[in-house]
Parts: C-alpha cells; structure tokens; sequence
C-alpha cells in the first residue's frame, strides 16, 4: 500500500450473476461502469463463493464459512442445528462490526437476507438486522427475492417502509447509498467509511424500465449456442481463460436453440433482454456511486471490490400468469432460466446451488488508485468470498474484536478463515491451504491447483486437475485414487470441524424417504 491514510472501503455484491456476464469478463451486456473500474484496477478471474445467496452474504460479511456462521443452509427456518439455525449467530463479527470500534463510519443499501424469515416482520427481534450487526444506517429489503417495483420488506434503519410511486429497486439502493457517499463527506469529512451495497439484480423476478429492455430485444435471437461459443473465444482473447479449457457442452436438459419455434426464441430473447436490461440499470448505479466519490475528492482513496453471490440462476420461475409482452412489469414474476443461465457461466458446468464451477465462480474487480498500481491487470491467484472481511481489516488497520456483549458472550467468536487478498494488490502470493464447500450436499474442496467435488449427499466424487482443466470436463479421479482419498479424508476432516454434519433431517433433502439413512450410506462409501 502506498498511502498514509486509511481508505473508505465501498463493498458491491450483486445476485445472481454469472461469472461471464461483465464486459470485462467477456459478456453481451453493456457495463460500462464497471467495465471502467475493471481496466483502471485488478480483475481476479479465480474468485470463488459460496453458490448460494444466504450463506455467499454470510461469509463476506465475517471471513468464516456459513455453517460457523449459522448460514449453512438458508433463512428460511432453523433446521436444528448451529450450522443450519438460518439466522447469524453471535459467534460472527461482521465487517460493520470490525470497522466500527476502527474509526470507521458504517453504511449499507439494498439486501440483507441474513436474519430468519419468522423475523422479517414488524415487532420481531431485531438482533441480526444490520443495525444490530454493526450498521450506522441501512436502506434495503431483509429479504432474498421480492418485486423491484413494489417490494414488501423494505427497511429505513430498523423500521419498515413503502415504495412510492415510479419506485425502482435497483435506482433505490444507488440513490442511498450515493446520498450515504455525500451525507459522510459532509457530516465527517476527515473520518474513513465503510459501505456495503448490495444488489438484488439481476436475480429474479425479471424486472426492469421497458426502455432498458427494449434496448437490448432482439440481440439475443442468435440463441444460446452460437452466443456460448462466441463468448470462450473472445474470453480466451482477452486473456481471460487459459486457451486449454474447453467450453463444456450445452447443458443437457437445454434444448438446442434451433429447435425452438420463432414464437419461443422471440420469448426467450425477451427474459433474456430483461435479465441484460437489469445489469445495466445496477452498472448506472455504480457509476453514479463513483461519481459521488469523485464528486466528494475521495474516489482515489477509495477501495472498491466488486463481486457475485453465486452463479448464474438455472431456476425455472413462472409465478404469474402474463402474456410475455407483460414480462418486466410488476404484473410478472419470471425467471431468464436455464438456457440463460448456462451462457451467463461460461465457460463452466452447472449453476447456482451447485459447487462445480459454474456455481462458485464470481469475477472479482478491486479498484483503488492509491493502493493499487496494477492498473488493468489480471489477478489469477485462487481467492474465496471469506478473503473480504480480512482484505478490509488490512487496510483499515483494524484488529479482529472480542465477543460481543449479551447474548452468546461466553463464546469466544470462531477463528477467520478467509486471507487477505492486499498482498496480491502488489503482486505477491497470498498463502492458504484448502478452500472448502458445501451447500445441500453438493460437496467441494480445492487444494492448490486440485478440485474435487460432488453433486449431492450421495454423489461419487470427481477430481480435477484445474490448472489445465477449469471446465471440469476430464475425471481424474479413476487415475489418481490416492489423491482423492486424501482430499475426501481433509473434506471429511473440515466438514466435522465447521460443523456441516449431520447432512439430515433439512428441508433441502425433504424428497429423500429417509434422509438421515442416505447420509449413513454416503458416510460409509468415504470410510470404504
């Protein structure tokens, strides 16, 4: 680092996005913004999160793996266990709470999701709302989807609100969080900021201004296929992907573009349009907060990591019956689906839920003229969301604090598993060990340049070898048994440890008969 000064540290998290979808990164859809930070900072292209939108926000806000965090699942009930209670628990320090007692001023605009959804209401505890987790104001929704034009949650500081008329998510959270960047600079010039916006875009309901959807419709009626391949080959001229890595096919339960009618290629160009006019509608936001920063003399001295919760979103949701010509308004709740999603992750196998890398994989910008000389440089060290927390406690100077007082305060909070990425700002190796997942029994671990991963509680192992096949297309797991052995016993060994066990009884697993009996008979496949 290179200044004298503690930075403000500006946090942006999107939802739902694939890995693909940027400019930067090789996408169709136009972001400018963001674009313009990714060539004047640092682009991680091996930045891994957790696959889900609860436990993703979990372990960015406190640099620990969800299940320690009480996030191993969703909010949507306490599934009886500390890994799984849907709610933060008092074990946790998130960065609010690290950066406060430092010195720093703290703000947040737009998506929580971190408390249980019992809770989400009027005359509920507050104990997990922002401002109880280390917030100074907060403007948002505590919820995980609702609609942009008319949501249900949403929240000033810790009372609930209505939108008003003409409302729009997305412009909602910039409008707060620029008017956070200009109410600090006024009222406390001279003292750091931290601020944490999160957008809900582009996770569905597909929503959107119909003058940012008609820009976009018809540029996606060359299909999926053609737009797949063309994408890996101009990722692989940008540099983005090693030349090696093979696309992986069109995922299997999506049809070939050429065999829809023109009737569902013009719908699907429509969701897709949408879901494009959505990351352009958040990529005007983030300029804007830029513009505020610039405005107020402090961009230069301003750390920016930009980031997604997960991969791109395979989930088929049609939850009101319209016409798709109704599709945007608050009189649709639409998903762009599947085909879409397996363009959004290219060059990756598989989506959000999911730990195969179409699932875990974020494209990752850190912006900071003071700090970061590396000016439109790739960064391809292996990173994970828990390396955020102590990415900002560096640079802030500040230590990690002891337990919170009241409930829970005889428990000391769990030691950090994430590693800051500021070594990197200057081109030096950040050291770690193994990175761990697991998230409705999808299982992963990556050790160096191996992977080995799982799909669901039963589901055999697959191995691979990452530096030379990022795509997971080639299972050396037949070829290198001794390997995955010791990598299934160090998945094993921290799974016990973080506290993933027993993968039963969650509502996740509901279709199994007996889900405690499947799990038994997953354990004794990995002692066989």
């Amino acid at each position: 680092m290179t200044t004298t000064h503690r930075p403000n540290i500006v946090l942006i998290l999107v939802d739902d996005m694939g890995y693909s979808d940027l400019g930067c990164f090789g996408g169709g859809v136009e972001t400018p913004n963001l674009d313009a930070l990714a060539s004047q900072g640092l682009k991680f292209t091996q930045v891994y999160n957790t696959s889900r939108c609860c436990p993703s926000r979990a372990s960015l806000l406190t640099g620990l793996y969800p299940h320690q965090a009480g996030m191993g699942w969703m909010t949507a009930a306490d599934q009886g266990t500390d890994g799984y209670a849907g709610d933060l628990n008092d074990r946790c320090r998130t960065i609010a709470e690290c950066l406060r007692p430092a010195g720093y001023s703290t703000y947040m605009s737009g998506k929580w999701h971190l408390v249980r959804d019992d809770l989400m209401r009027e005359g509920a505890s507050h104990h997990s709302w922002p401002r109880e987790r280390g917030f100074d104001r907060y403007f948002g929704s505590l919820s995980g989807c609702e609609s942009y034009w008319t949501p249900g949650t949403l929240v000033s500081d810790d009372t609930f609100i209505k939108p008003g008329v003409g409302y729009y998510h997305t412009d909602a959270i910039s409008d707060h969080a620029c008017a956070f960047v200009r109410e600090h600079a006024q009222a406390a010039p001279a003292k750091p900021f931290f601020m944490y916006t999160a957008y809900t875009a582009p996770h569905w309901p597909l929503h959107a201004p119909a003058a940012d959807i008609a820009a976009y419709r018809g540029k996606f009626l060359r299909g999926w296929d053609v737009l797949r391949q063309q994408k890996v080959e101009r990722m692989r001229q940008m540099g983005i992907l090693d030349g090696a890595w093979e696309l992986s096919p069109r995922d299997e339960d999506v049809p070939a573009w050429d065999s829809l009618t023109p009737q569902q290629q013009d719908e699907f160009d429509m969701r897709m349009a949408i879901y494009a006019a959505q990351l352009t509608v958040m990529d005007r936001g983030v300029g804007r907060i830029v513009q505020s920063l610039r405005d107020t003399g402090q961009l230069d001295n301003t750390l920016i990591i930009f980031l997604s919760d997960n991969g791109g979103c395979h989930e088929e949701i049609h939850q009101k019956k319209c016409e798709p010509s109704q599709f945007g308004t608050d009189e649709s709740y639409e998903s762009y689906g599947r085909p879409w999603a397996n363009l959004s992750n290219v060059p990756f196998r598989m989506f959000k839920s999911w730990v195969h890398e179409g699932g875990i994989s974020t494209p990752l910008i850190a912006h900071w003229p003071q700090g970061i000389k590396r000016q439109g440089e790739f960064e391809r060290q292996t990173g994970h969301i828990t390396d955020i927390l102590p990415t900002c406690l560096d640079v802030a100077g500040a230590t990690y604090p002891p337990p919170r007082k009241g409930k829970g305060s005889n428990e000391p909070p769990h030691a950090l598993v994430g590693r800051s990425l500021v070594p990197a700002f200057g081109g030096e190796p950040i050291q770690r060990d193994a990175i761990f997942w697991e998230h409705e029994g999808n299982r992963a671990l990556r050790v160096g340049k191996w992977k080995l991963v799982a799909k669901s509680v039963e589901g055999p192992w697959e191995l691979y070898d990452m530096d030379a096949d990022r795509s997971e297309l080639h299972d050396l797991s037949a070829q290198r048994p001794d390997l995955l052995g010791t990598m299934a016993a160090k998945w094993h060994e921290m799974a016990q440890a973080i506290g993933v066990f027993p993968l039963d009884g969650r509502e996740w697993n509901d279709r199994c008969a007996n889900p405690l009996a499947v799990y038994e008979r997953w354990k004794k496949g990995q002692q066989a």
